[in-house]
C-alpha cells in the first residue's frame, strides 16, 4: 500500500509541472525515424544531444531501429540504453522496422514475437525513458487490451498526447487470406484506444489532440472512393481514417498526426485539412510548438 501510495505522489509531482502549462506555450521535438543502419546509432545520439540542449517538454522518438539492421535483442538492447541516456522526457513510437518487417533466415516473418519482446523490453512502468520522467497512461492498464503498452497517452497544458501502433507497411496488413489475427486483434485494440482519447480530451475541454505512429492513416487513396483498396489491396489505414474523421468532426479542437510513412515527401509545414494535420517528422529532428495564440494552436519551427 505504502509503495503505491508513493508511486502516486511521486507521479503527481512529475505532473503538475507539466500542467502548469496549461496557459504557456512549449514546444516538443520527434526524433525522424532511423533510415539507414550503418549510421543510425550515431546519427540518434545526435539527434539527442541536440534535443538535450532545447528546451523541449519532450521528446518522441520515430522508432528503434532502422529498415537494414538487425532484429536481434543485441539492437534492441543498444537503442534502449540509448534512449535511456537522454536528459529529456523520451517516448518511443514503433515503426514497422522495428517489428512488422522482421523475419528470419529462412524468410519468416517473426513479427509478433519481435513485438512481444519489444513490449517487454521498451514498454513497462508508468514513466517514459530519460531523466525528466514523463508520467504514462498505457492502454495495457485496461484488462482487455493488456497486451497494448505500446500505446500511451500523456498531458501537457491543454493538449492530449498519444501513441499508436500503425506500421506503415500497410498497417501490417497481409493480402493473402487467414493471416490477418494480429492486424485485426490490433485493429480493435487501436479503434478502441482513438475512441478513449477523444472522450478524454473532450470531456476535459481540451484544445488538441497529437497523434504519433508510423503510417499516416489520413494518407489519400484513389483507387476507390471509399479508400478502401489501393494497389489491389485493402488499405489497411481505411478504418482507422474512419474512425478519426468521424470523431473530429465532434472535437472542436485541433488534431495533430505526426507520421514517419516510408513514401511521405518531407514537408516543411504541417498540411490541415479542416481541424486534422499531418506533420512528416524529418530528419534529423523536428521541433514542434504548441501555442494557443495559434489560430492552429500547432506550428512546425525551422531550426
Amino acid at each position: 500500500m505504502k509503495s503505491s501510495i508513493l508511486r502516486s505522489l511521486l507521479c503527481l509531482a512529475l505532473l503538475c509541472p507539466l500542467l502548469a502549462l496549461a496557459s504557456e506555450t512549449f514546444s516538443f521535438g520527434v526524433i525522424a525515424r532511423p533510415a539507414h543502419g550503418a549510421t543510425t546509432t550515431e546519427l540518434l545520439h545526435k539527434a539527442i544531444d541536440e534535443t538535450d540542449s532545447d528546451n523541449l517538454a519532450f521528446v518522441v522518438a520515430n522508432g528503434i531501429k532502422a529498415d537494414d539492421e538487425s532484429c536481434s535483442d543485441a539492437v534492441y538492447n543498444d537503442r534502449h540504453a540509448l534512449y535511456e541516456s537522454a536528459k529529456n522526457g523520451l517516448i518511443v513510437s514503433l515503426t514497422s522496422g522495428d517489428w512488422a518487417d522482421c523475419a528470419n533466415a529462412m524468410k519468416h516473418s517473426i513479427a509478433i514475437e519481435r513485438l512481444r519482446r519489444l513490449r517487454e523490453l521498451f514498454f513497462v512502468g508508468e514513466f517514459s525513458f530519460g531523466q525528466s520522467q514523463i508520467p504514462l497512461i498505457r492502454q495495457s492498464t485496461i484488462p482487455t487490451f493488456r497486451m497494448y503498452a505500446e500505446n500511451m497517452h500523456w498531458r501537457i497544458g491543454n493538449v492530449l498526447f498519444a501513441t499508436i501502433n500503425l506500421p506503415s507497411n500497410n498497417n501490417n496488413f497481409q493480402n493473402a487470406a487467414g493471416r490477418n489475427s494480429e492486424y485485426e486483434d490490433r485493429q480493435v485494440a487501436n479503434n478502441d484506444w482513438l475512441k478513449r482519447l477523444f472522450i478524454t480530451a473532450k470531456a476535459s475541454g481540451l484544445n488538441g489532440i497529437v497523434l504519433f505512429c508510423d503510417g499516416n492513416p489520413m494518407a489519400a487513396h484513389t483507387e476507390h472512393d471509399s479508400g478502401i483498396f489501393f494497389g489491389g489491396k485493402r488499405a489497411g489505414y481505411a478504418e482507422i481514417r474512419h474512425h478519426i474523421l468521424k470523431s473530429a468532426t465532434a472535437f472542436h479542437g485541433r488534431i495533430l498526426i505526426v507520421h514517419a510513412e516510408r513514401n511521405a515527401k518531407p514537408a516543411k509545414d504541417i498540411l490541415w485539412h479542416d481541424n486534422i494535420g499531418t506533420l512528416y517528422a524529418a530528419a534529423p529532428w523536428t521541433k514542434v510548438a504548441v501555442n494557443p495564440a495559434l489560430p492552429q494552436l500547432f506550428a512546425a519551427i525551422s531550426r
